[in-house]
């Protein structure tokens, strides 16, 4: 999502942000996640370039590193305003991944 607005890579993780999300349903919880970064986002002035999270028996905890928005530096294409449930999937990829999508309004 990140992506969307700035270059990830121009993104300092100097800066952690712990959010906490429960919902047994993952294609709910996913949406919930990606709104409580949206959030994080616009309340804190914040781009975040890392992830890392936790989900056991529908609680997700997570870390989230990033550093204070700097418009001349990331220089931000568009805002993301929220994840919706167009196109939502989430589904176990093989033994070792899960593929996660949905449509941001933006």
């Amino acid at each position: 999502m990140t992506a969307i607005i700035t270059d990830p890579g121009d993104i300092e993780p100097d800066t952690m942000i712990e959010v906490s999300r429960f919902e047994m349903d993952p294609e709910l919880l996913f949406v919930d996640w990606l709104n409580a970064i949206v959030y994080e986002m616009s309340t804190r002035h914040m781009f975040f370039c890392r992830y890392e999270l936790r989900i056991e028996e529908g609680r997700l905890e997570a870390q989230l590193f990033g550093e204070i928005i700097d418009r001349e530096r990331h220089q931000p294409v568009v805002e993301v305003k929220g994840a919706t449930y167009t196109e939502l999937r989430v589904v176990k990829n093989g033994d070792d991944g899960w593929l996660a999508q949905c449509v941001v309004d933006v």
